[in-house]
């Protein structure tokens, strides 16, 4: 999905709202486990179909696959699959925050973006320029820097100040050359939105993808005072808040009223 696809699909559907998909075992419904062979994937797509119509995104964090082996990493092959299928207007974000030597992230780029098919992929940036632009080659394929996070240890490194200037700033700055607005977006936490008015200064034309909001206890109003731009510039995902809105046998049909809930708050912004 290119730049232009994804501001269509966000005005269409008035909102820019993603959902993540982070299954726990311990947090989703009970009966699930007594009667699916997968309980993960059955989870995934109930949820996949009640919130749909209500966001523009969907994005799942691959630790919550890889913990449970190789069958979690099947759960999320068919999850990335069903959406593919299912809804292919809608972006696939694969939270992996990948990010190695040059020739490591090259393989990494092609498992996310050739074998799974995802759309863009969060990266670390860490290690430098060789270890980002393997994830930039392939068209129409993004990638996603994790730019200024919402934990408490942001403060440990991203918001040192180094020759007077927050490091994060200069992450942002340095690995926007090695990209465009077309090819590379930023995570900023939606704790950081008073941030946001300086990161606009630097990236006033890129997507920002906020985590956050909801259970985290960011605020959707504060996000859009400072990161909405002309062409939208914020895909806003919310996780927990939605995907574990019940745990009986309503949890879809809560899980889409949540979204629901985000996504006309949302409008009103559009």
């Amino acid at each position: 999905m290119n730049r232009q696809e994804l501001i269509n699909q966000i005005k269409i559907k008035k909102n820019f709202l993603s959902v993540g998909l982070d299954p726990d075992i311990d947090k989703i419904p009970k009966f699930l486990l007594e009667t699916e062979d997968d309980p993960i994937y059955t989870f995934n797509t109930r949820i996949i179909d009640a919130t749909a119509p209500y966001c523009v995104a969907f994005k799942p964090n691959t630790a919550f696959y890889e913990a449970y082996g190789l069958s979690g990493v099947a759960s999320l092959e068919k999850t990335l699959k069903y959406i593919k299928t299912n809804y292919p207007n809608h972006f696939l974000i694969a939270d992996a925050k990948r990010g190695d030597i040059g020739n490591t992230s090259a393989m990494y780029a092609k498992a996310f973006f050739r074998r799974l098919n995802a759309d863009a992929l969060t990266i670390a940036p860490y290690m430098g320029s060789d270890s980002v632009k393997p994830f930039l080659q392939f068209e129409e394929k993004w990638a996603i820097i994790l730019g200024l996070t919402s934990n408490e240890g942001s403060q440990d490194f991203q918001q040192l100040k180094v020759n007077g200037k927050e490091l994060y700033l200069t992450v942002i700055e340095t690995c926007a050359k090695w990209g465009s607005k077309d090819n590379m977006m930023f995570v900023i936490g939606a704790t950081k939105a008073n941030m946001l008015d300086d990161i606009r200064k630097i990236i006033p034309e890129h997507f920002l993808l906020v985590p956050g909001v909801g259970a985290q206890g960011g605020s959707l109003a504060e996000v859009c005072k400072h990161g909405l731009i002309k062409d939208i510039g914020l895909i806003v995902n919310s996780s927990r808040g939605i995907i574990f809105a019940s745990n009986g046998k309503d949890f879809a049909e809560k899980a889409g009223e949540e979204a629901k809930k985000i996504a006309l708050e949302m409008s009103q912004y559009i």
